[in-house]
């Protein structure tokens, strides 16, 4: 939605996660310390740098929950950009990974997949990859050297499993698909948090979406925000649902209720939602 009000905007290149082949593997990869911050802000310059350096437009922009784990990175990189942390109840959007999403996000193979490749994964090179180097390149393969290998760019495999110090890691394990979604909107929240806070305040704007679908003044607020001007076209595209592949709502049932209460419950309270009841969406 907010790529789409955006693009409609003159001077303005807007972009739904810019080439996620690209950076949802990195960002799980920064978020996981697979990869340190120079090789992120490398890959970062490369892609998101080169972009806007050849954009013909005044604002360049990218909605993408993928950037949540980069902030800091893009924050350097680009001084004069502005974040907008844009939230929404997090039941819907459990709800939508959940039945629209599929296969996409958090498949029970494609998350082994990825849990085994940062359980193998070591930072202190063993004493036979400390030789090999030494003695020139190596026949070791990705997966031998790495444990369970490095997945392939594919989405499906790219949605972060729990830090060794994240006190959920070891239930996290035994979390069936939905639980590992609920897991992924209060975590990711967190990391936006935290990483915003760090941030001078002039640079971040916090929104609820369930404001901008019922405030104009809250749409005119996120546009002057990123210095833009507001019409009244502009709040009337908030106000009608938009989805991106299946007009469908479904409401929680008790025992996903209770499965995200048990996760997410402290980041609904953090965000503004505790006490809300959960709304259907009228397509």
């Amino acid at each position: 939605m907010l790529h789409k009000v955006l693009c409609a905007k003159p001077d303005v290149e807007m972009h739904h996660e810019y080439a996620v082949q690209v950076t949802q593997p990195l960002a799980v990869k920064r978020y996981l310390g697979l990869i340190g911050e120079a090789d992120a802000r490398a890959a970062i310059a490369e892609s998101f740098g080169a972009a806007v350096h050849y954009s013909q437009a005044r604002l360049w922009g990218d909605s993408s929950n993928k950037l949540s784990w980069l902030i800091a990175d893009l924050a350097a990189l680009f001084p004069a950009a502005r974040f907008v942390h844009l939230v929404r109840d997090g039941r819907k959007v459990a709800s939508s990974y959940f039945h629209k999403l599929g296969a996409e996000n958090y498949d029970d193979r494609s998350n082994a997949i990825l849990q085994a490749h940062y359980d193998g994964f070591s930072s202190t090179p063993s004493p036979l990859r400390i030789a090999s180097a030494a003695m020139g390149p190596s026949p070791i393969s990705a997966q031998s050297a790495h444990g369970g290998g490095v997945p392939p760019p594919e989405k499906p495999y790219w949605w972060p499993v729990p830090r060794r110090d994240d006190p959920m890691a070891g239930a996290f394990r035994g979390f069936d698909q939905f639980q590992r979604i609920c897991w992924h909107w209060a975590e990711i929240n967190r990391v936006i948090l935290a990483s915003l806070a760090a941030l001078p305040p002039e640079r971040t704007l916090f929104a609820r979406l369930e404001d901008l679908v019922q405030s104009p003044s809250q749409v005119r607020g996120l546009l002057e925000f990123l210095d833009l001007d507001y019409q009244d076209s502009d709040f009337a595209a908030f106000a009608r649902p938009h989805n991106v592949n299946r007009p469908q709502d479904h409401l929680l049932t008790d025992f996903q209720r209770g499965q995200f209460d048990t996760i997410a419950a402290p980041m609904m309270a953090r965000l503004g939602y505790s006490g809300r009841a959960e709304y259907a969406v009228n397509y």
